[in-house]
């Protein structure tokens, strides 16, 4: 018996992560408590299991008295003289307790404590691992919809994507596989309560790592990231190797990398952009596909006026405005888009090209001065076709550039 004991408990050492001293442990307290129910009071009784082989042994601590006052604490000297001779007044003797003595009521309590113990450390052991988890990406198996949430089994625990953190217009299939971000991992009386998210920015840039070996590694690191659930994603990344290209690191070979994950986000788009230190070529970069003339950027307001060419405004701000808030929100600017036409019209392009000559920091000029139209080249634009034809509205834009 105390054989299988052990195999039991190395058993659920494996499958369950709980450690065979807890349960050892465990088993030692719930005998003291089967005699503690037994006898009224266990304070003197001590036991001793063997982590080998399993053999335990229970015995209370009893004094040598003349007279018996408390047969739980004491033991007269004849008693303890017929166990051996050289006990003596005061000493104390070591008396095996019959486990099997123990009623019903007293081995029903002891096997409850010895399964609320395993129960204790399977939450803690759960918890302790989805933990580590926490603000990382997992693969989750869709079981069924409760009301408008979704169930979703991630193996030995369950956990709810709620509505609010689905992406508008996805629908699931029982037994589909999706990948989720963990938001937040609770301890309660009943389990970790796991709280996950389809929407979240960081689900992106996890992906991102997983499927980018030099965004895993360090070598291209993701600096910004804006992204509206669904339909569209920005970031901005740089690398920390003159040798590595990083928006190419991110798209792949033929677009192999960034189609990926774009597959995962079921279409949504994502537009990949170099990282600048300076603002005003930032915010260039952040407005692409969309061709810019100028940028002023004050840094201390954290506000921005940018000029674009005539057929590129509806461009430049997007579909409903998607493009110009996405790259608000990326490059933490507040950004003011106007046509050259309205520019030139207000005087804004002539007091910023004034600004621009006169070396103003956070100016950046795509077409004035005999400038390039900056950015463009290194991205692949024209590889892209990110032209002209482009200009009616920001749907028609590629999903991400090389």
């Amino acid at each position: 018996m105390n054989k299988e004991l052990i195999e039991a408990l190395n058993v659920l050492e494996k499958e369950n992560n709980i450690s065979k001293d807890i349960l050892l442990e465990a088993i030692e307290n719930s005998l003291l408590t089967a005699c503690k129910n037994h006898f009224g009071k266990a304070d003197n009784v001590k036991v001793n299991i063997n982590r080998e082989t399993g053999d335990f042994s229970v015995y209370a601590e009893k004094e040598v008295v003349e007279t018996v006052e408390d047969s739980m604490l004491q033991i007269s000297l004849a008693e303890a003289k017929m166990m051996n001779a050289r006990y003596d007044l005061g000493d104390i003797v070591h008396v095996q307790i019959n486990s099997k003595e123990f009623g019903r009521i007293a081995t029903q309590n002891a096997k409850n404590v010895i399964l609320q113990k395993i129960r204790e450390e399977e939450r803690k052991a759960l918890f302790n691992d989805w933990y580590c988890k926490e603000k990382d990406v997992v693969t989750g198996i869709v079981q069924r919809y409760v009301n408008r949430n979704v169930c979703i089994d991630l193996g030995k625990i369950d956990a709810i994507l709620s509505e609010s953190e689905q992406v508008k217009g996805e629908v699931f299939r029982p037994t589909e596989r999706i990948k989720l971000y963990v938001l937040e991992v609770k301890d309660t009386n009943k389990g970790p309560r796991i709280t996950v998210s389809r929407t979240h920015p960081d689900l992106v840039k996890r992906l991102f790592e997983s499927e980018v070996v030099e965004v895993r590694d360090g070598t291209v690191e993701i600096k910004a990231i804006a992204r509206e659930a669904g339909s569209r994603t920005k970031i901005a990344v740089c690398s920390n190797d003159p040798n590595v290209d990083p928006v190419g690191a991110c798209v792949g070979l033929n677009g192999a990398r960034v189609n990926a994950i774009v597959s995962e986000l079921r279409g949504e788009k994502i537009d990949i952009i170099n990282w600048d230190d300076n603002p005003a070529f930032l915010i260039e970069n952040a407005l692409s596909p969309a061709k810019v003339i100028l940028v002023a950027a004050d840094e201390e307001e954290r506000e921005a006026q940018v000029i674009v060419p005539d057929y590129q405004l509806s461009l430049a701000i997007g579909k409903e405005g998607q493009n110009a808030r996405l790259a608000a929100r990326l490059t933490g600017y507040k950004i003011d888009i106007k046509s050259e036409t309205q520019a030139r019209e207000s005087g804004l392009l002539d007091d910023l090209e004034m600004g621009y000559e006169e070396g103003f920091e956070g100016y950046t000029d795509g077409d004035f001065m005999g400038g390039q139209e900056a950015g463009y080249e290194s991205e692949g634009a024209e590889a892209e076709g990110m032209d002209a034809e482009y200009a009616d509205g920001a749907e028609d834009a590629p999903e991400y550039q090389e």
